[in-house]
């Protein structure tokens, strides 16, 4: 960067709080939450929603467990007054949720706010102006004390007209551009609409501290949350709630900080969706207390529903690499991380200690919704551990440890040739040609079992086994004995066909439940070089995949010769 561009900035001033508490504090229960999706979500659009789309976005955020939305700006705009209208005179406000209503303090956009509610059980009314050094001098050109009287005034014409309303009237003051504000001069400006107001522990009103600009690292947002908290009189009769926006990417960060300072309250959006660089993104903010053992009190249960509703109410995108509801959040690529998650997954089912605890994964995809399915893919950055769990996961087959190496050298060669991810079906056509379907060499035509016995005196088992196995130079009929029918075909190999290997290592397993259950077989030989060459093969009876695992084996080991591998 340009040094001397350097000296129009300067570091944001710090809090003198000496003893913060904060620092010390955990998040243990969930904030009052509310959304403000269908007002500052709703104008950081390129296309607003129209009345149709509110009303969907407004039902999700209901289903979501929302108690207090701020439905919009009724007095700027006639679509969210005939919106509000909607909702109210359309019976679509359940018992419980409070619409939330903006205004700023200015006699005919709070008259025209009270219009917009008639009718509605409970409303809030969330008055705003702005307070800052900065909108102060160069927007207003107005001194504290017109400043002051700004919000006095427009805080008493909502006292008279709730006084007059029907509807219950529930208050919330906004000191905007709170993070640019001196610290007293927010709290002046805030108990002098106390005064007007006069909150009660029975009835208390909202304090809204909004980073209406995010200027600073999230602890000093904090330590002026922790001041504000000591500070402001009567802190039982006040609810302190905060609006962080995103403007250096730590909204999130900031707020879970201004929770353990006292704040009581959150105003958020779904995924950040706001003016600028975005609001707090209330789905991240509430997952996390969820990857910590506290409930959010908010359903994100079906987050692809979510995703979808939002999606097509805003038409906004969610980022493929949002904290928990992106498309490849939980999805690894990178080898180790795949193997890791592998032997996570693997050990979360040996233990069945109910805790999760997976690598790489801080919360179950199942809990919000999302499948296993996508949390390995397979591209060229891949590794043995990965493909093993698709395998497995996906197909039911468990490679040996011993043969995820082999296999994956045949994945990274087709990864690289396609120069693209690869798709389970992919994965598992690769194996099948590779393994189950390799007939270059030797097929097995029949095999029979001529007679099996017990012998006491050697004190193991033999059997006579014959068979047809198809070569390259037509069908051959072998024979021979051995300690069990592996053993057998094995010699009958040697002296029938001439070939010459060592049956190192064999694995078995079932495949599928039932009276038709298949296995599968996994064998391992040393070619006449000692190399190892590992086959696999799958049949109802575990004998005859053991049998086609041996030549599938013998067939990769044939391949080398021609020079396929």
């Amino acid at each position: 960067m340009n040094q001397e561009k350097l000296r129009k900035y300067r570091p944001y001033p710090q809090v003198p709080l000496q003893d913060r508490r904060w620092p010390d504090q955990m998040i243990t229960r969930a904030p009052i939450w509310c959304s403000v999706d269908l007002r500052d979500g709703n104008q950081a659009l390129i296309q607003p929603m129209n009345v149709e789309e509110k009303l969907e976005m407004f039902q999700l955020l209901v289903q979501i467990g929302f108690k207090e939305i701020e439905v919009g700006f009724p007095s700027a705009s006639q679509i969210e007054y005939d919106f509000l209208r909607l909702l109210i005179e359309g019976n679509h406000i359940p018992t419980g949720v409070v619409p939330q209503v903006l205004t700023q303090a200015r006699e005919h956009l709070i008259k025209r706010s009270f219009a917009s509610i008639q009718g509605a059980r409970e409303a809030i009314m969330h008055l705003y102006n702005s307070t800052s050094i900065l909108q102060r001098d160069v927007v207003f050109k107005k001194d504290k004390k017109e400043i002051i009287e700004l919000g006095v005034t427009g805080a008493k014409l909502i006292r008279e007209q709730a006084e007059r309303a029907e509807t219950i009237i529930r208050y919330e003051y906004s000191p905007e551009s709170f993070t640019g504000t001196e610290l007293d001069f927010s709290l002046e400006i805030c108990e002098a609409v106390m005064d007007v107001w006069e909150p009660s522990p029975e009835k208390p009103m909202i304090i809204n501290l909004p980073a209406t600009v995010e200027m600073s690292t999230p602890n000093i947002y904090a330590d002026q949350i922790e001041w504000f908290c000591r500070h402001v009189k009567n802190r039982d009769c006040v609810l302190i709630s905060v609006h962080a926006h995103n403007d250096r990417g730590e909204a999130v960060a900031a707020t879970e900080l201004a929770l353990m300072a006292g704040a009581d309250r959150v105003e958020g959006t779904l995924f950040g969706n706001g003016e600028r660089t975005g609001n707090v993104d209330i789905v991240t903010l509430a997952l996390n207390m969820f990857s910590q053992g506290v409930d959010p009190e908010l359903d994100f249960s079906r987050i692809n529903k979510v995703i979808n509703v939002y999606e097509r109410c805003t038409k906004m995108k969610v980022h493929p690499r949002h904290p928990y509801a992106g498309e490849l959040v939980y999805t690894a690529f990178s080898g180790s991380h795949q193997d890791a998650i592998n032997k996570g997954m693997t050990a979360l089912e040996l233990t069945q200690s109910g805790l999760w605890e997976v690598p790489y994964l801080p919360i179950d995809p199942q809990d919000v919704g999302r499948t296993y399915e996508s949390i390995i893919r397979i591209n060229s950055q891949s590794g043995k551990g990965g493909i093993a769990y698709i395998m497995e996961h996906e197909f039911g087959f468990k490679l040996p440890n011993d043969m995820r190496p082999g296999f994956g050298r045949v994945i990274q060669e087709v990864s690289d040739a396609c120069s693209d991810e690869l798709s389970p079906e992919m994965i598992f056509q690769t194996f099948e040609k590779e393994y189950l379907f390799n007939v270059n060499g030797y097929a097995l035509k029949s095999f029979n079992v001529i007679k099996r016995h017990f012998d006491r005196d050697e004190e193991q088992s033999i059997a006579e086994i014959e068979a047809v196995v198809v070569t390259k130079g037509g069908e051959q009929s072998i024979r021979a004995s051995g300690n069990g029918p592996l053993d057998a075909f094995c010699t009958a190999l040697r002296d029938g066909l001439g070939l010459r290997f060592v049956l190192h290592s064999y694995h078995e397993h079932a495949l599928t439940r039932g009276s038709s259950a298949k296995a599968v077989s996994y064998i391992e030989i040393l070619d006449q070089d000692n190399e190892g060459w590992w086959g696999a093969g799958v049949d109802t009876d575990i004998i005859v995949a053991s049998i086609k695992s041996l030549l599938s084996a013998l067939n990769r080991s044939a391949a080398k010769a021609k020079g396929q591998h």
